[in-house]
């Protein structure tokens, strides 16, 4: 069956929109790993003695980190930080999911039509 050229753009979308999303939720997973690492991080953090030595990988190395305090504050930061993607991930997924809807809908009408 030959498709109309409209059609055939709906259809070009529509894949480059389920690409987009297959993108996004890829690094959203990675993300959410990455966040829930910190928050197990921070868990057994707090259990840890103030005078205890604390160590971090840099690169290949691992090095002593400047107190129990330093490195919590600098791993809220990051958790903060990745919270803040994560919503910006979502409004993304949002947005692409509807263009999908959006387009399946066209797509629908389209070959209706065609008919």
């Amino acid at each position: 069956m030959k498709f109309s050229p409209q059609l055939e753009n709906y259809m070009e979308q529509l894949q480059k929109v389920e690409e987009q999303l297959q993108v996004l939720l890829t690094q959203k997973y990675q993300m959410e790993a990455q966040l829930k690492d910190i928050e197990r991080t921070l868990e057994y953090l707090e259990k840890v003695p103030e005078d205890r030595d604390i160590y971090r990988n840099i690169g290949a190395l691992l090095i002593k980190a400047e107190g129990k305090e330093k490195v919590m504050d600098e791993l809220r930061e990051k958790k903060e930080t990745y919270e803040l993607r994560l919503k910006s991930f979502d409004r993304q997924e949002k947005s692409l999911k509807d263009s999908y809807d959006a387009l399946k809908k066209s797509i629908t009408d389209a070959l209706q039509m065609q008919q």
